[in-house]
């Protein structure tokens, strides 16, 4: 869906093209038809946008017309520096987010975000055979959403069900901000299962492994709940 202008005019052309971006490098490979759909325009809008991308590199087209990250694109994220922060994020994350879902049962993500979505850039899945997958490069609204509210409530434990997904339970807890970018830990799961006794036991182990992060990569924990 578009993202809303906040406290900049954005042309309406340029926003499409943004959305449109942001789309495909979700999808990863993204058809014209799936990428007009989740950018609310025609089939006939969309590959005029994105067209023009492609044209510039940042997008390229296979054989079979699917739309993927391109080479201009590629040499931008080579050449951002922040990228470092970003691996070291996830460094200090991931074997938190391995016990995490062991200890819980569920899938586990480590998102952050620009103030606008957030993005998963590390995952654990449950090893149960019912299990909620949500890849690397998955994006999250933030409005209504467990991840947004632990955003907005630093500190706060926030647990929300149907929010993204039907039938879907998620608890999110803010780590704080880090380099540029917010960072929030979440524990996933099937409703049913992840029920509001589950997710009390649930809290207390993503607590200990925000904790946890926060030693890890320096950040002042009483300074992200006030």
């Amino acid at each position: 869906m578009p993202l809303p202008v906040t406290d900049v005019e954005i042309p309406r052309s340029t926003g499409r093209l943004l959305d449109l971006l942001e789309i495909v490098l979700a999808e990863q490979s993204c058809n014209l038809t799936t990428a007009a759909t989740k950018a609310e325009l025609t089939p006939t809008t969309a590959l005029r946008h994105l067209r023009a991308l492609e044209g510039r590199g940042y997008l390229e087209r296979d054989t079979n017309g699917d739309f993927s990250v391109g080479p201009t694109m590629m040499r931008l994220a080579a050449s951002m520096r922040n990228t470092a922060a970003l691996e070291q994020l996830i460094g200090a994350a991931q074997p938190h987010l391995d016990s995490l879902a062991k200890a819980t049962g569920e899938s586990t993500y480590l998102a952050v975000s620009d103030g606008r979505r957030a993005t998963y850039v590390a995952t654990a899945e449950s090893d149960r055979a019912i299990r909620h997958v949500g890849g690397v490069g998955q994006i999250v609204g933030l409005s209504g959403t467990a991840i947004g509210e632990a955003l907005d409530s630093p500190g706060t434990l926030v647990a929300r069900t149907g929010a993204v997904e039907p039938d879907i339970a998620a608890l999110s807890l803010s780590v704080g901000r880090y380099s540029k970018l917010e960072v929030a830990l979440s524990v996933i799961g099937p409703s049913q299962r992840f029920n509001a006794k589950a997710r009390k036991q649930a809290g207390k182990q993503l607590s200990e492994s925000v904790d946890a992060v926060q030693q890890a990569l320096g950040i002042d924990r009483e300074a992200v709940a006030s």
